[in-house]
Protein backbone atom coordinates (compact mmCIF):
# COMPACT_ATOMS: atom_id res chain seq x y z
CA UNK A 1 0.00 0.00 0.00
CA UNK A 2 1.34 3.40 -0.95
CA UNK A 3 2.01 6.13 1.64
CA UNK A 4 -1.15 8.08 2.39
CA UNK A 5 -3.42 5.47 0.80
CA UNK A 6 -4.57 3.76 4.00
CA UNK A 7 -5.70 6.86 5.88
CA UNK A 8 -6.33 9.68 3.38
CA UNK A 9 -8.51 11.47 5.97
CA UNK A 10 -5.53 12.07 8.28
CA UNK A 11 -3.98 15.51 7.97
CA UNK A 12 -0.37 14.34 7.59
CA UNK A 13 -1.13 11.66 5.00
CA UNK A 14 -1.34 13.58 1.68
CA UNK A 15 1.85 13.43 -0.41
CA UNK A 16 4.28 16.26 0.22
CA UNK A 17 3.11 17.17 3.74
CA UNK A 18 5.77 15.07 5.48
CA UNK A 19 8.47 16.56 3.27
CA UNK A 20 7.26 20.08 4.16
CA UNK A 21 7.39 19.29 7.87
CA UNK A 22 10.91 17.82 7.62
CA UNK A 23 12.12 20.83 5.66
CA UNK A 24 10.68 23.15 8.31
CA UNK A 25 12.76 21.50 11.07
CA UNK A 26 15.85 21.01 8.91
CA UNK A 27 15.81 17.23 8.54
CA UNK A 28 16.04 15.00 5.48
CA UNK A 29 14.40 11.85 6.81
CA UNK A 30 11.88 10.89 9.51
CA UNK A 31 14.37 8.34 10.88
CA UNK A 32 16.56 11.19 12.11
CA UNK A 33 13.89 11.94 14.74
CA UNK A 34 14.55 8.56 16.34
CA UNK A 35 18.35 8.50 16.39
CA UNK A 36 18.41 8.89 20.19
CA UNK A 37 16.70 5.51 20.64
CA UNK A 38 19.42 2.86 21.29
CA UNK A 39 19.75 0.27 18.58
CA UNK A 40 19.12 -2.60 21.03
CA UNK A 41 15.71 -1.13 21.79
CA UNK A 42 14.62 -1.16 18.16
CA UNK A 43 12.76 -3.97 16.42
CA UNK A 44 15.11 -5.64 13.95
CA UNK A 45 12.49 -7.59 12.01
CA UNK A 46 9.41 -6.52 10.05
CA UNK A 47 6.17 -6.35 12.04
CA UNK A 48 3.96 -9.21 10.95
CA UNK A 49 0.63 -7.52 10.43
CA UNK A 50 -2.35 -8.75 8.49
CA UNK A 51 -3.17 -6.84 5.31
CA UNK A 52 -5.05 -3.60 5.87
CA UNK A 53 -8.86 -3.87 5.74
CA UNK A 54 -10.34 -1.09 3.66
CA UNK A 55 -14.00 -2.13 3.57
CA UNK A 56 -15.98 -0.94 6.60
CA UNK A 57 -18.28 -4.00 6.62
CA UNK A 58 -15.33 -6.40 6.62
CA UNK A 59 -13.57 -4.39 9.33
CA UNK A 60 -16.69 -4.39 11.50
CA UNK A 61 -17.03 -8.16 11.21
CA UNK A 62 -13.32 -8.62 11.96
CA UNK A 63 -13.51 -6.54 15.15
CA UNK A 64 -16.70 -8.36 16.18
CA UNK A 65 -14.93 -11.71 15.85
CA UNK A 66 -12.09 -10.47 18.07
CA UNK A 67 -14.50 -9.18 20.73
CA UNK A 68 -16.42 -12.46 20.65
CA UNK A 69 -13.37 -14.23 22.07
CA UNK A 70 -13.95 -12.51 25.42
CA UNK A 71 -15.80 -14.32 28.18
CA UNK A 72 -17.85 -11.67 29.98
CA UNK A 73 -19.45 -11.35 33.39
CA UNK A 74 -22.80 -11.03 31.63
CA UNK A 75 -22.47 -14.52 30.18
CA UNK A 76 -20.79 -16.10 33.19
CA UNK A 77 -21.50 -16.10 36.92
CA UNK A 78 -18.78 -13.89 38.40
CA UNK A 79 -17.42 -13.62 41.94
CA UNK A 80 -14.55 -11.34 40.96
CA UNK A 81 -13.99 -8.08 42.83
CA UNK A 82 -10.84 -6.56 44.24
CA UNK A 83 -11.44 -3.06 42.91
CA UNK A 84 -14.10 -3.43 40.21
CA UNK A 85 -17.36 -5.01 41.31
CA UNK A 86 -20.55 -6.28 39.72
CA UNK A 87 -23.25 -4.08 41.25
CA UNK A 88 -26.68 -3.46 39.82
CA UNK A 89 -26.85 -0.29 37.71
CA UNK A 90 -30.40 1.15 37.47
CA UNK A 91 -31.48 1.81 33.90
CA UNK A 92 -32.03 5.50 34.63
CA UNK A 93 -28.28 5.95 35.22
CA UNK A 94 -27.49 4.79 31.70
CA UNK A 95 -30.36 6.83 30.27
CA UNK A 96 -29.19 10.11 31.77
CA UNK A 97 -25.44 9.75 31.12
CA UNK A 98 -26.18 8.93 27.48
CA UNK A 99 -28.04 12.22 26.95
CA UNK A 100 -26.14 14.56 24.64
CA UNK A 101 -26.12 17.35 27.26
CA UNK A 102 -23.77 15.27 29.40
CA UNK A 103 -22.23 12.81 26.96
CA UNK A 104 -20.81 15.11 24.31
CA UNK A 105 -19.48 18.28 26.05
CA UNK A 106 -15.90 18.28 27.22
CA UNK A 107 -15.64 21.91 28.28
CA UNK A 108 -17.71 24.98 27.63
CA UNK A 109 -17.94 28.50 28.93
CA UNK A 110 -19.27 29.95 32.19
CA UNK A 111 -22.40 30.93 30.26
CA UNK A 112 -23.07 27.45 28.87
CA UNK A 113 -22.22 25.08 31.69
CA UNK A 114 -24.89 25.79 34.31
CA UNK A 115 -26.66 22.45 33.97
CA UNK A 116 -23.48 20.43 33.98
CA UNK A 117 -22.05 22.41 36.89
CA UNK A 118 -25.22 21.90 38.91
CA UNK A 119 -25.10 18.15 38.25
CA UNK A 120 -21.48 18.12 39.43
CA UNK A 121 -22.46 20.13 42.49
CA UNK A 122 -25.18 17.59 43.32
CA UNK A 123 -22.61 14.79 42.97
CA UNK A 124 -20.25 16.50 45.41
CA UNK A 125 -23.03 17.36 47.85
CA UNK A 126 -24.46 13.84 47.98
CA UNK A 127 -21.09 12.14 48.22
CA UNK A 128 -20.06 14.53 50.98
CA UNK A 129 -23.15 13.63 52.97
CA UNK A 130 -22.48 9.94 52.40
CA UNK A 131 -18.90 10.06 53.79
CA UNK A 132 -19.73 12.76 56.38
CA UNK A 133 -17.42 15.36 54.87
CA UNK A 134 -18.16 18.86 53.58
CA UNK A 135 -15.74 19.47 50.70
CA UNK A 136 -15.59 17.08 47.75
CA UNK A 137 -13.58 17.48 44.55
CA UNK A 138 -14.64 16.33 41.11
CA UNK A 139 -13.66 12.71 40.50
CA UNK A 140 -10.21 11.52 39.50
CA UNK A 141 -9.39 8.48 37.39
CA UNK A 142 -9.32 5.73 40.03
CA UNK A 143 -9.19 5.01 43.76
CA UNK A 144 -5.41 4.68 43.47
CA UNK A 145 -5.12 8.15 41.91
CA UNK A 146 -7.25 9.59 44.71
CA UNK A 147 -5.09 7.94 47.37
CA UNK A 148 -1.91 9.15 45.66
CA UNK A 149 -3.20 12.72 45.47
CA UNK A 150 -4.27 12.55 49.13
CA UNK A 151 -0.81 11.37 50.17
CA UNK A 152 0.76 14.36 48.48
CA UNK A 153 -1.83 16.69 50.02
CA UNK A 154 -0.91 15.33 53.47
CA UNK A 155 2.81 15.77 52.77
CA UNK A 156 2.27 19.42 51.84
CA UNK A 157 0.04 20.03 54.86
CA UNK A 158 2.47 18.53 57.38
CA UNK A 159 5.83 19.16 55.71
CA UNK A 160 6.67 15.48 56.28
CA UNK A 161 7.78 12.74 53.91
CA UNK A 162 6.47 9.35 55.06
CA UNK A 163 3.20 7.58 54.35
CA UNK A 164 2.08 4.52 56.32
CA UNK A 165 -0.11 2.08 54.39
CA UNK A 166 -1.60 -1.34 55.22
CA UNK A 167 0.48 -4.32 54.15
CA UNK A 168 -2.71 -6.01 52.92
CA UNK A 169 -3.42 -3.28 50.35
CA UNK A 170 -4.34 -3.97 46.74
CA UNK A 171 -0.95 -4.30 44.97
CA UNK A 172 -2.20 -2.36 41.95
CA UNK A 173 -3.43 0.49 44.14
CA UNK A 174 -0.13 0.46 46.03
CA UNK A 175 1.77 0.73 42.74
CA UNK A 176 -0.23 3.84 41.81
CA UNK A 177 0.34 5.38 45.26
CA UNK A 178 4.09 4.74 44.98
CA UNK A 179 4.07 6.35 41.56
CA UNK A 180 2.42 9.48 42.96
CA UNK A 181 4.86 9.52 45.87
CA UNK A 182 7.75 9.72 43.40
CA UNK A 183 11.09 7.87 43.42
CA UNK A 184 13.72 8.56 46.12
CA UNK A 185 15.86 10.54 43.69
CA UNK A 186 13.29 13.35 43.52
CA UNK A 187 13.09 16.06 46.17
CA UNK A 188 9.33 15.64 46.59
CA UNK A 189 9.66 11.91 47.33
CA UNK A 190 7.33 10.47 49.97
CA UNK A 191 8.50 7.20 51.50
CA UNK A 192 5.79 4.51 51.62
CA UNK A 193 6.02 2.19 54.62
CA UNK A 194 3.77 -0.88 55.07
CA UNK A 195 2.06 -1.61 58.40
CA UNK A 196 1.40 -5.26 59.27
CA UNK A 197 -2.02 -6.74 59.90
CA UNK A 198 -3.19 -9.20 62.53
CA UNK A 199 -3.00 -12.71 61.07
CA UNK A 200 -6.06 -13.82 63.03
CA UNK A 201 -8.43 -10.91 62.36
CA UNK A 202 -7.03 -9.29 59.22
CA UNK A 203 -7.25 -5.87 60.87
CA UNK A 204 -4.37 -3.40 61.07
CA UNK A 205 -1.77 -4.30 63.72
CA UNK A 206 -1.93 -1.34 66.11
CA UNK A 207 1.29 -2.31 67.86
CA UNK A 208 3.16 -2.17 64.55
CA UNK A 209 1.42 1.11 63.72
CA UNK A 210 2.54 2.69 67.01
CA UNK A 211 6.11 1.56 66.37
CA UNK A 212 6.22 3.05 62.85
CA UNK A 213 4.51 6.36 63.59
CA UNK A 214 7.07 9.14 63.97
CA UNK A 215 8.05 12.73 63.29
CA UNK A 216 8.36 12.04 59.56
CA UNK A 217 4.87 10.52 59.23
CA UNK A 218 2.74 12.74 57.00
CA UNK A 219 -0.29 10.45 57.04
CA UNK A 220 -1.65 7.06 57.96
CA UNK A 221 -3.62 5.56 55.07
CA UNK A 222 -5.91 2.61 55.69
CA UNK A 223 -9.10 1.24 54.21
CA UNK A 224 -12.42 0.38 55.81
CA UNK A 225 -13.43 -2.17 54.63
CA UNK A 226 -9.93 -3.27 53.72
CA UNK A 227 -8.87 -4.72 50.40
CA UNK A 228 -9.48 -8.16 51.93
CA UNK A 229 -12.99 -7.13 52.92
CA UNK A 230 -12.23 -6.80 56.63
CA UNK A 231 -14.07 -4.14 58.64
CA UNK A 232 -11.62 -2.07 60.73
CA UNK A 233 -13.49 -1.98 64.05
CA UNK A 234 -10.69 0.12 65.60
CA UNK A 235 -10.78 2.84 62.94
CA UNK A 236 -11.32 5.61 65.51
CA UNK A 237 -8.27 4.48 67.49
CA UNK A 238 -6.13 4.44 64.32
CA UNK A 239 -7.21 8.02 63.59
CA UNK A 240 -6.46 9.05 67.19
CA UNK A 241 -2.96 7.53 67.03
CA UNK A 242 -2.23 9.39 63.79
CA UNK A 243 -3.50 12.66 65.24
CA UNK A 244 -1.39 12.26 68.38
CA UNK A 245 1.69 11.88 66.15
CA UNK A 246 0.82 15.04 64.19
CA UNK A 247 -0.12 13.06 61.07
CA UNK A 248 -3.19 13.18 58.87
CA UNK A 249 -5.59 10.23 58.63
CA UNK A 250 -6.45 9.22 55.07
CA UNK A 251 -9.37 6.79 54.97
CA UNK A 252 -10.06 4.67 51.90
CA UNK A 253 -13.69 3.59 51.63
CA UNK A 254 -16.11 1.75 49.39
CA UNK A 255 -19.12 4.12 49.46
CA UNK A 256 -21.63 1.32 48.93
CA UNK A 257 -20.77 0.11 52.46
CA UNK A 258 -21.89 3.33 54.11
CA UNK A 259 -25.51 2.28 54.42
CA UNK A 260 -24.42 -0.16 57.15
CA UNK A 261 -21.01 1.12 58.31
CA UNK A 262 -20.22 4.40 60.07
CA UNK A 263 -18.95 7.09 57.68
CA UNK A 264 -15.26 8.09 57.93
CA UNK A 265 -16.03 11.62 59.07
CA UNK A 266 -17.74 10.28 62.19
CA UNK A 267 -14.66 8.46 63.47
CA UNK A 268 -11.99 11.04 62.81
CA UNK A 269 -10.75 10.77 59.22
CA UNK A 270 -9.14 13.94 57.85
CA UNK A 271 -9.07 13.05 54.15
CA UNK A 272 -11.41 10.46 52.65
CA UNK A 273 -10.75 8.75 49.33
CA UNK A 274 -12.28 5.83 47.52
CA UNK A 275 -13.96 4.59 44.40
CA UNK A 276 -17.22 5.71 42.82
CA UNK A 277 -17.57 2.68 40.53
CA UNK A 278 -20.22 0.99 42.77
CA UNK A 279 -22.42 4.08 42.43
CA UNK A 280 -24.13 3.50 39.10
CA UNK A 281 -21.12 2.65 36.92
CA UNK A 282 -20.83 -0.64 35.04
CA UNK A 283 -17.73 -2.83 35.04
CA UNK A 284 -15.59 -1.71 32.10
CA UNK A 285 -12.61 -3.27 30.37
CA UNK A 286 -9.90 -0.71 31.10
CA UNK A 287 -10.21 3.03 31.60
CA UNK A 288 -11.02 5.01 34.69
CA UNK A 289 -13.48 3.57 37.18
CA UNK A 290 -13.71 6.77 39.24
CA UNK A 291 -12.08 7.94 42.45
CA UNK A 292 -12.96 10.72 44.88
CA UNK A 293 -11.28 12.97 47.46
CA UNK A 294 -13.22 14.56 50.34
CA UNK A 295 -12.23 16.60 53.40
CA UNK A 296 -13.67 18.93 55.98
CA UNK A 297 -14.57 22.38 54.67
CA UNK A 298 -11.43 24.06 55.94
CA UNK A 299 -9.25 26.36 53.86
CA UNK A 300 -6.07 24.45 54.74
CA UNK A 301 -7.49 21.41 52.95
CA UNK A 302 -9.26 23.27 50.15
CA UNK A 303 -6.01 25.01 49.18
CA UNK A 304 -4.26 21.66 48.66
CA UNK A 305 -6.74 20.05 46.26
CA UNK A 306 -5.34 19.35 42.79
CA UNK A 307 -8.83 18.60 41.43
CA UNK A 308 -11.54 20.85 40.10
CA UNK A 309 -14.26 21.99 42.51
CA UNK A 310 -17.77 23.24 41.89
CA UNK A 311 -19.49 25.69 44.22
CA UNK A 312 -22.82 27.50 44.48
CA UNK A 313 -23.18 31.26 44.85
CA UNK A 314 -25.71 34.10 44.55
CA UNK A 315 -25.98 36.13 41.38
CA UNK A 316 -26.71 39.85 41.11
CA UNK A 317 -30.39 38.96 40.83
CA UNK A 318 -31.99 38.63 44.30
CA UNK A 319 -32.89 35.03 45.12
CA UNK A 320 -31.03 33.64 42.08
CA UNK A 321 -28.13 31.18 42.39
CA UNK A 322 -25.60 29.74 40.02
CA UNK A 323 -22.88 27.10 39.95
CA UNK A 324 -19.27 27.48 38.91
CA UNK A 325 -15.77 26.03 39.05
CA UNK A 326 -13.66 27.42 41.92
CA UNK A 327 -9.97 27.28 42.92
CA UNK A 328 -9.15 26.79 39.24
CA UNK A 329 -5.89 28.69 39.65
CA UNK A 330 -4.33 26.00 41.88
CA UNK A 331 -4.94 23.12 39.48
CA UNK A 332 -2.65 22.09 36.67
CA UNK A 333 -5.31 23.41 34.28
CA UNK A 334 -4.83 26.89 35.72
CA UNK A 335 -1.21 26.84 36.87
CA UNK A 336 0.34 24.15 34.66
CA UNK A 337 3.55 22.84 36.26
CA UNK A 338 2.99 25.06 39.30
CA UNK A 339 -0.33 23.42 40.15
CA UNK A 340 -0.81 21.49 43.38
CA UNK A 341 -0.47 18.28 41.42
CA UNK A 342 -1.21 17.08 37.93
CA UNK A 343 -4.98 17.13 37.57
CA UNK A 344 -4.82 14.62 34.75
CA UNK A 345 -7.54 12.59 33.11
CA UNK A 346 -10.80 12.37 34.96
CA UNK A 347 -14.17 10.66 34.74
CA UNK A 348 -16.52 13.61 34.88
CA UNK A 349 -19.27 11.70 33.05
CA UNK A 350 -19.29 9.11 35.82
CA UNK A 351 -19.93 11.93 38.30
CA UNK A 352 -23.30 12.34 36.57
CA UNK A 353 -24.02 8.60 36.89
CA UNK A 354 -22.96 8.72 40.55
CA UNK A 355 -25.26 11.69 41.25
CA UNK A 356 -28.21 9.93 39.62
CA UNK A 357 -27.54 6.70 41.55
CA UNK A 358 -27.22 8.43 44.92
CA UNK A 359 -30.36 10.52 44.33
CA UNK A 360 -32.28 7.42 43.31
CA UNK A 361 -31.13 5.34 46.28
CA UNK A 362 -31.41 7.84 49.11
CA UNK A 363 -30.54 6.89 52.71
CA UNK A 364 -32.98 3.97 52.84
CA UNK A 365 -31.73 2.58 49.53
CA UNK A 366 -28.15 2.55 50.80
CA UNK A 367 -29.28 0.80 53.97
CA UNK A 368 -31.17 -1.80 51.95
CA UNK A 369 -28.35 -2.57 49.52
CA UNK A 370 -25.79 -2.67 52.35
CA UNK A 371 -27.88 -5.16 54.32
CA UNK A 372 -28.45 -7.28 51.21
CA UNK A 373 -24.70 -7.43 50.56
CA UNK A 374 -23.99 -8.35 54.19
CA UNK A 375 -26.60 -11.10 54.22
CA UNK A 376 -25.61 -12.64 50.90
CA UNK A 377 -21.85 -12.46 51.42
CA UNK A 378 -22.11 -13.98 54.91
CA UNK A 379 -24.40 -16.71 53.57
CA UNK A 380 -21.74 -17.46 50.97
CA UNK A 381 -19.07 -17.57 53.68
CA UNK A 382 -21.06 -20.10 55.73
CA UNK A 383 -21.72 -22.36 52.73
CA UNK A 384 -18.15 -22.23 51.40
CA UNK A 385 -16.67 -22.81 54.86
CA UNK A 386 -18.54 -26.13 55.05
CA UNK A 387 -16.62 -27.61 52.10
CA UNK A 388 -13.89 -30.15 52.93
CA UNK A 389 -10.42 -28.56 52.94
CA UNK A 390 -11.84 -25.07 52.40
CA UNK A 391 -12.00 -22.32 55.02
CA UNK A 392 -12.93 -18.64 55.14
CA UNK A 393 -10.36 -16.37 56.74
CA UNK A 394 -11.39 -13.32 58.76
CA UNK A 395 -14.99 -14.59 58.62
CA UNK A 396 -16.43 -12.55 61.47
CA UNK A 397 -16.30 -8.91 60.38
CA UNK A 398 -16.23 -8.46 56.61
CA UNK A 399 -18.22 -6.65 53.95
CA UNK A 400 -18.77 -7.81 50.37
CA UNK A 401 -15.43 -9.57 49.92
CA UNK A 402 -14.14 -12.65 51.70
CA UNK A 403 -10.85 -14.51 51.67
CA UNK A 404 -11.33 -18.19 50.84
CA UNK A 405 -8.42 -20.50 51.74
CA UNK A 406 -8.10 -23.63 49.60
CA UNK A 407 -4.92 -24.84 51.34
CA UNK A 408 -6.60 -27.96 52.73
CA UNK A 409 -7.71 -29.21 49.31
CA UNK A 410 -4.24 -29.75 47.90
CA UNK A 411 -5.29 -27.76 44.84
CA UNK A 412 -3.97 -24.40 43.64
CA UNK A 413 -6.25 -21.43 43.16
CA UNK A 414 -5.23 -21.39 39.50
CA UNK A 415 -6.43 -24.97 39.02
CA UNK A 416 -9.67 -24.33 40.91
CA UNK A 417 -10.38 -21.21 38.84
CA UNK A 418 -9.79 -23.17 35.65
CA UNK A 419 -12.30 -25.79 36.77
CA UNK A 420 -14.83 -23.10 37.64
CA UNK A 421 -14.44 -21.42 34.25
CA UNK A 422 -15.28 -24.74 32.58
CA UNK A 423 -18.56 -24.54 34.50
CA UNK A 424 -19.31 -20.96 33.49
CA UNK A 425 -18.14 -19.36 36.73
CA UNK A 426 -15.45 -16.81 37.41
CA UNK A 427 -13.94 -17.63 40.80
CA UNK A 428 -12.27 -15.22 43.17
CA UNK A 429 -9.12 -13.21 42.53
CA UNK A 430 -6.00 -15.30 43.13
CA UNK A 431 -4.09 -13.95 46.14
CA UNK A 432 -1.31 -16.55 46.14
CA UNK A 433 1.14 -14.28 44.34
CA UNK A 434 0.20 -10.83 45.65
CA UNK A 435 -0.29 -12.03 49.26
CA UNK A 436 1.81 -15.22 49.56
CA UNK A 437 1.42 -15.24 53.36
CA UNK A 438 -2.21 -16.26 52.77
CA UNK A 439 -1.20 -19.38 50.87
CA UNK A 440 -3.57 -20.74 48.24
CA UNK A 441 -6.30 -18.21 48.91
CA UNK A 442 -8.63 -16.20 46.69
CA UNK A 443 -10.67 -13.04 47.20
CA UNK A 444 -14.34 -13.71 46.48
CA UNK A 445 -16.91 -10.95 46.03
CA UNK A 446 -20.65 -11.23 46.70
CA UNK A 447 -22.93 -8.24 46.06
CA UNK A 448 -26.64 -7.47 45.84
CA UNK A 449 -26.44 -8.71 42.23
CA UNK A 450 -25.93 -12.29 43.46
CA UNK A 451 -28.82 -14.50 44.49
CA UNK A 452 -28.92 -17.40 46.93
CA UNK A 453 -29.14 -19.69 43.89
CA UNK A 454 -25.91 -18.15 42.51
CA UNK A 455 -24.10 -18.91 45.78
CA UNK A 456 -25.48 -22.46 45.85
CA UNK A 457 -24.28 -22.99 42.28
CA UNK A 458 -20.80 -21.78 43.26
CA UNK A 459 -20.68 -24.14 46.25
CA UNK A 460 -21.72 -27.10 44.10
CA UNK A 461 -19.04 -26.25 41.52
CA UNK A 462 -16.36 -25.81 44.19
CA UNK A 463 -17.29 -29.16 45.67
CA UNK A 464 -16.71 -30.76 42.28
CA UNK A 465 -13.42 -29.06 41.40
CA UNK A 466 -11.80 -29.48 44.86
CA UNK A 467 -12.32 -33.26 45.11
Amino acid sequence: MKPGEAHPYMAISPPGVVDEMLAEIGLDDVEQLFEQIPQEHRLSRPVELAPAIRAEAVLRRHVGEILARNATCAENLSFLGGGCWQHYVPAVCDEIVSRSEFLTPVWGTPASDFGRNQAWFEYASQLGELVDMDFVGLPVYTWGCAAGNAARMAARLTGRDQLLVPAAIDPERLAVIRNYCAPPELRNHVEVIPVDYDAATGRLDLADLREKLGERTAAVYFENPSYLGVVESEAAEIAALARAAGAETIAGVDPISLGVLAPPGSWGADIVVGTTQPLGVHMHCGGGAGGFIATRDEERYAREYPTLQVSICDTIEPGERTFGVILFEQTSYGARENGKDWTGNSVYLWAIANAVYMALMGPQGFRDVGRAILQRSHYAARRVDELPGVSVRFGEGFFKELVVDFGGTGRTVEAIDEGLRERGIFGGKDLSRSHPQLGQSALYCVTEAHTRADVDRLVTALEEVTR
